[in-house]
C-alpha cells in the first residue's frame, strides 16, 4: 500500500507548478537523468541511480523502443517498462518526469509527419503519470516546465519537445546535411520557451533536450542538422540571460560533457549528455569540438548535484555507470554576481 501512496504523491507533485521537499532534507539538490532504454534489454543501472539518492529523475528520450505505428503495441511496451522491478523501485523513491525522442515517439528519425503523434503524446504522458487535466494534455507537443524548490532555492526544469514539430532530416548516404529551412520546436514552443526564460526567477535553469545541442557533427543526429534553429536556441538563451542555464541531453548512446564560451558572459554554457542505459556505442575522439574530457562508451546515467554557499551555487556534473563507476566529473562554481539575471 505504501508504494501506491507514494506514487500518488509523485503524480500530484508533477501535476503542479512547483515540487517542494521537506525542510529537514539536505540542502543539495540532486537530479539524475538518462536515455536510450530498451524495455526488453537488461537494465542494470537502476540500483546505481537509486543509490545516488536523486530528488528527481528526468528521462531524456528513447525511454522505450517502440518503433511502431501500432499504438496498442506502444502502450504494451510502456506497460512492460512500468513493471520492471528496478524502475518500480525508483518510482518509490523520487518523482519522475522527462521528454522523448524518436524511438518512443514513433520510430527512427521520425518527425512532424508521424500520423499517430497525438495518440503517441497521450501514451507518453500516461507513462509519465501526468494528470488527465494537465494543460500539456491538450497542446500539440509534450513541452512543459516546472520548478523544484528546496531550502529556499529554485531550479526550473524546461522539457523541450524536439520531435513533434521537427522538420525532416536531410539524410544523404548516412550523413545528416544541414536543413537550413528546417525547424525543430515549432513557433508555439519557441514562444513558450522565450516566456519561460524571460519571466523566470529561478536560481538554476535545466534545459532538457532529446537531441544534443552543442555538438555539431553531421555523422549523427543533433540540433546542428537544423542550423537556423540551433542558432535561434543559443541566441535565445544568450539574450534572455536566465540564471545559470545548463543543457542535459540524450540520444547518442555515449556519455560526454560539452562546453561553449560566450565572450560577454561570466560563465560558459555546459551540456551533459547521458546515453544509453541499456546499450552503447564505442567511444570516439572526434565529432565534438566542444567536448570536455573523453567520451564514455559504456552504460551510463547523468547526475547534477547543486549546492549553495551563501548565494553562490556550485554544480557538479557527472556521468556515472554500473557498480558505482564514475566516468566523468566537472564542477563549476558560480559566483553570486554572475548568476543575477539582467
Amino acid at each position: 500500500m505504501g508504494f501506491y501512496r507514494f506514487l500518488f504523491c509523485c503524480i500530484l507533485c508533477l501535476g503542479c507548478t512547483t515540487i517542494a521537499w521537506p525542510q529537514h532534507a539536505t540542502n543539495t539538490i540532486t537530479i539524475a537523468f538518462g536515455s536510450c532504454n530498451d524495455q526488453f534489454k537488461a537494465q542494470p543501472l537502476w540500483d546505481d541511480v537509486i543509490a545516488a539518492k536523486p530528488d528527481l529523475w528526468v528521462w531524456l528520450g528513447d525511454n522505450i523502443y517502440a518503433d511502431t505505428d501500432d499504438m496498442q503495441q506502444m502502450q504494451r511496451y510502456y506497460r512492460h517498462q512500468l513493471q520492471h522491478p528496478g524502475y518500480k523501485q525508483l518510482l518509490q523513491t523520487c518523482p519522475v518526469t522527462g521528454t522523448w525522442d524518436d524511438h518512443d515517439y514513433a520510430g527512427d528519425n521520425a518527425d512532424k509527419h508521424f500520423p499517430h503523434k497525438k495518440v503517441s503524446q497521450q501514451l507518453f504522458l500516461d507513462f509519465m503519470h501526468v494528470p488527465d487535466d494537465a494543460p500539456v494534455r491538450s497542446q500539440e507537443g509534450i513541452y512543459r516546465s516546472f520548478d523544484l524548490e528546496k531550502a529556499g532555492r529554485k531550479v526550473k526544469i524546461l522539457l523541450l519537445d524536439d520531435v513533434y514539430h521537427r522538420d525532416p532530416l536531410r539524410d544523404v548516404l548516412g550523413l545528416y546535411l544541414p536543413n537550413n529551412k528546417g525547424d525543430v520546436l515549432g513557433e508555439a514552443q519557441w514562444q513558450w520557451l522565450e516566456r519561460e526564460l524571460t519571466n523566470s526567477d529561478a536560481d538554476i535553469h535545466i534545459i532538457a533536450s532529446g537531441l544534443q545541442v552543442l555538438p555539431t557533427s553531421s555523422s549523427f543526429t543533433n540540433w546542428s542538422a537544423f542550423p537556423v534553429a540551433r542558432r535561434r536556441l543559443l541566441n535565445l538563451i544568450h539574450q534572455t540571460d536566465p540564471a545559470v542555464p545548463i543543457i542535459i541531453s540524450g540520444d547518442r548512446h555515449v556519455g560526454e560533457l560539452s562546453k561553449m564560451e560566450f565572450p560577454d558572459r561570466p560563465y560558459p554554457l555546459y551540456e551533459i549528455t547521458s546515453s544509453g542505459m541499456t546499450h552503447y556505442r564505442e567511444a570516439k575522439r572526434a565529432g565534438n569540438r566542444h567536448r570536455i574530457g573523453e567520451q564514455v562508451g559504456a552504460l551510463n546515467f547523468g547526475v547534477l548535484q547543486i549546492s549553495w554557499t551563501n548565494n553562490s551555487p556550485t554544480i557538479t556534473m557527472q556521468v556515472r555507470g554500473d557498480n558505482g563507476k564514475l566516468y566523468l566529473q566537472q564542477t563549476h562554481h558560480y559566483y553570486s554576481d554572475s548568476t543575477t539575471q539582467r
